[in-house]
């Protein structure tokens, strides 16, 4: 692989490392670069439409995050984690996917309090592929029962672990609406019914995708990822007024704002036009964006976090700058935010590209 990794990488004080929400959403920094001006300015959330130019859509993912972290007991009575990747599961899947933290065979069972339970059926590799013994609808019913939401380990406190009434909130956006992750679209946490009240006095209109996130988000990056160009495989749900609106704006010159790498990546998964009859465009991506990538991005500008080093999202960030022709590298503009303290990561400040 020639890709160089390592120019990914950064060094950030563990205090900058923000482990809960701040008590108001849109209270949150704001780091905002002009990559035509190279300009760089300071501000709050709050203030995100002084930056966007009237007229823009900004285009979000609604996604909502669900408690899937199942503690339940083994037949023994011992206790178990199930982490259910319910962000894969179709409809017409036979099994629930998940991963376990204790030793699990094929045919045991793992027992919810209500007594119902989960068989698995058959392992590939570290992936359980579980029966349950009630009917798939009443899934999500048990999920928000009996689960807890999943959390980055990096925001685990055992000293000062935020409830679980807590995060259901806080680690979701105020406008989750369907489709099922297990990670928050962390861009998007910022935004306020206020934030919203502002961009529409500036005539700044929204629309919505949805795009499920998974547990590849926060995996290490191997070289045949680079050499395929593929990633780990979202799920994503785009209608089509909403992809024609886009479309749209673009020929009249109107600019658009990507809330988040899971929405410019799903803006850079959909074909051209949608298959003549299709009302709403269901599919799967597994598109790895990194630098340099050779095609013009949909979105012109982005709200992203600061985020994990060498991770695929700074590869993504980094692929859109450099489509900019921005004078400096993310790694450049991560070091100016930590020396200006800015928090980092899922409950992190803000930093929006134009």
């Amino acid at each position: 692989m020639n890709f160089d990794l390592e120019k990914y990488n950064y060094s950030l004080p563990a205090h900058l490392i923000r482990k809960e929400p701040l008590e108001k959403r849109d209270s949150a920094k704001l780091f905002v670069y002009n990559t035509k001006t190279d300009e760089i300015f300071f501000d709050t959330f709050l203030n995100v439409d002084s930056y966007v130019e009237k007229g823009t859509i900004l285009v979000k993912n609604t996604t909502r995050v669900l408690p899937v972290r199942l503690h339940l007991k083994k037949s023994t009575g011992g206790k178990i984690e199930v982490f259910l990747l319910v962000n894969e599961l179709k409809p017409d899947d036979i099994y629930l996917k998940g991963i376990v933290d204790r030793k699990l065979s094929v045919g045991d069972s793992v027992f919810f309090e209500d007594g119902s339970f989960l068989t698995v059926h058959h392992q590939e590799e570290q992936f359980f592929y579980f029966t349950e013994s009630f009917d798939r609808g009443l899934l999500e019913e048990k999920l928000f029962l009996y689960g807890s939401t999943p959390i980055p380990h990096y925001l685990e406190d055992k000293e000062n672990t935020p409830s679980e009434e807590f995060l259901r909130k806080r680690y979701q956006t105020i406008f989750a609406q369907k489709g099922a992750s297990v990670a928050a679209p962390t861009a998007s946490l910022h935004f306020t019914e206020e934030v919203f009240e502002k961009l529409k006095k500036k005539n700044i209109e929204t629309c919505d995708v949805v795009l499920n996130v998974g547990m590849g988000t926060f995996a290490p990056l191997e070289d045949n990822f680079f050499v395929e160009k593929r990633l780990h495989s979202e799920s994503y749900e785009v209608e089509e007024f909403v992809w024609e609106k886009i479309k749209n704006a673009k020929r009249e010159g109107k600019k658009i704002c990507a809330v988040g790498t899971t929405t410019m990546r799903t803006l850079e998964s959909l074909p051209l036009s949608f298959p003549e009859g299709i009302k709403v465009l269901r599919g799967e991506t597994s598109i790895f964006i990194f630098p340099p990538y050779h095609k013009e991005f949909v979105a012109d500008q982005m709200i992203t976090n600061f985020h994990l080093p060498k991770t695929s999202l700074m590869l993504l960030v980094q692929a859109f700058l450099e489509n900019k022709g921005a004078k400096r590298h993310i790694t450049e503009l991560y070091d100016i935010a930590i020396k200006n303290d800015f928090s980092f990561y899922s409950f992190g400040d803000s930093m929006l590209i134009l």
